[in-house]
């Protein structure tokens, strides 16, 4: 076992990133049915969905790292991954968040993202950490943006989505070099949030 097999916990002020549970399918799709028939964000519809299906599966592969996001409160308030986990090339990908909209604009996503930045570059020793977002989630690009993250470049009609809208994926990049001026930009954004 090592720290690219065994998920952590992470734990802040406003949020707590825990490994996900199969238990814990209902109360996420209890929390993210406000979300579903939005185009940029496929969301789990039932406990038995096939998204929870490909989550286990590629974390059974050593491929993928999700957590469910507990709020200040210790409640779910959604989930979020470390994915296309590849040890040899020291390389992740943070993504796969989706929050219920009662937390989103507040500080818990900057807490989610700074936690999962230092446990990937801090603990996994990783070169380069990746986001994406589809073309057309305005909001999504803004915040990833506000991370420090680069843009890479665009996937033009890389994922057909589940209601047939061909997404255009943003590729976005935060590299090691890069990672003590990301922290402690999120530091001070975090150190203004009230409680």
């Amino acid at each position: 076992m090592s720290a690219w097999t065994d998920p952590p916990t992470l734990r802040g002020k406003h949020v707590t990133l825990r490994p996900l549970e199969h238990d814990d399918a209902s109360a996420l799709v209890k929390v993210l049915t406000p979300l579903a028939g939005q185009f940029t964000t496929g969301v789990p519809t039932s406990p038995d969905d096939d998204w929870f299906a490909r989550i286990w599966a590629e974390t059974a592969a050593y491929r993928t790292m999700a957590f469910a996001v507990l709020d200040s409160e210790g409640a779910i308030a959604g989930t979020t991954r470390l994915m296309r986990m590849a040890k040899a090339h020291r390389r992740v990908e943070i993504g796969g968040t989706i929050y219920a909209p009662r937390v989103q604009r507040t500080g818990l996503n900057t807490e989610a993202k700074r936690m999962l930045l230092a446990h990937a570059f801090d603990t996994l020793g990783c070169h380069v950490v990746q986001l994406r977002t589809d073309w057309l989630n305005h909001r999504s690009r803004v915040a990833i943006e506000r991370l420090g993250a680069k843009l890479d470049g665009v996937l033009r009609g890389h994922l057909m989505m589940a209601d047939g809208h061909i997404r255009d994926s943003v590729v976005y990049s935060i590299i090691a070099s890069e990672w003590p001026g990301v922290r402690a930009s999120l530091d001070d954004r975090l150190a203004r949030y009230k409680e």
